[in-house]
């Protein structure tokens, strides 16, 4: 497997060594079980959880900022939108005069942005605590095929790389005395000539990356292929999954529960 570079810092948490498996179970567990339960107390009670798991992670500044940034104008949008004009509107709360805010419709945008956010703030932490090639190993791991893994590894890489490959070039033309500052217009001015440097890299890099793999026998079959990079299973871990994965299932009964009635 390709050495790579990604956003991942390392922080030395408790989270950070956890296997990535277990978030990406974490993720979807937690994300769809805030999805099917009938309301937002659950989303938004595993939200004010993601703000403790980012502070273990050390994460909790930027990712105040995201969900923050993120869930406020959501939020109103949704309010204003589903609390006025939604089709599911009978109970009337308030009267704007140009609209009527209809507990409803409150009621579904508040289950929308709380699922939302779960998800956001889930995936971020998992995101900025995981080593993309330690999570392509994890997935290889489970049974995943390797030509399937490193799709996933080009996938998560490919913004980084880019963002990357623009900077060196916009640093070489700015040596080279060409203007890459100024107002909006002389900004889009200076990125049209990156757009051929940066599209000629990609292909030449797409190129020796395929002629790389092939060297090292990437698509041969019959023989079992490693990973430099070791993900361990702790028992931590065991107890996590075993944890999260009680979690989605005891959602989904009471969820089923309250939409029957019983409880």
């Amino acid at each position: 497997m390709a050495k790579v570079t990604n956003t991942f810092v390392p922080k030395d948490t408790v989270i950070e060594h956890l296997n990535p498996m277990v978030k990406i179970i974490g993720v979807f567990s937690l994300g769809l079980g805030s999805l099917i339960f009938p309301n937002s107390y659950l989303g938004f009670a595993i939200v004010i959880g993601l703000f403790f798991v980012a502070g273990a992670a050390k994460l909790l500044k930027d990712f105040a900022k995201i969900m923050f940034g993120f869930g406020i104008p959501i939020t109103v949008m949704l309010l204003f939108i589903q609390g006025c004009y939604s089709p599911k509107n009978v109970t009337i709360i308030a009267d704007l005069g140009f609209a009527k805010v209809g507990l409803e419709g409150v009621l579904y945008a508040l289950k929308i942005v709380s699922t939302l956010l779960v998800f956001l703030g889930a995936f971020y932490i998992m995101n900025k605590t995981t080593y993309t090639g330690k999570l392509v190993a994890a997935l290889t791991g489970t049974g995943m095929p390797p030509k399937a893994g490193y799709l996933v590894l080009a996938s998560l890489n490919v913004v980084p790389q880019m963002q990357r490959r623009m900077s060196v070039i916009q640093e070489a033309q700015s040596a080279r005395g060409v203007e890459t500052g100024g107002g909006m217009i002389a900004r889009l001015k200076a990125y049209i000539p990156l757009l051929g440097p940066v599209v000629m890299s990609s292909l030449t890099d797409a190129q020796e990356r395929g002629m790389t793999l092939e060297t090292r026998g990437f698509g041969v079959k019959g023989v079992k292929q490693t990973s430099y990079v070791e993900v361990a299973n702790t028992k931590l871990d065991k107890i996590l999954k075993t944890i999260l994965i009680l979690f989605f299932v005891i959602v989904t009964v009471v969820s089923l529960l309250m939409r029957m009635n019983i409880i």
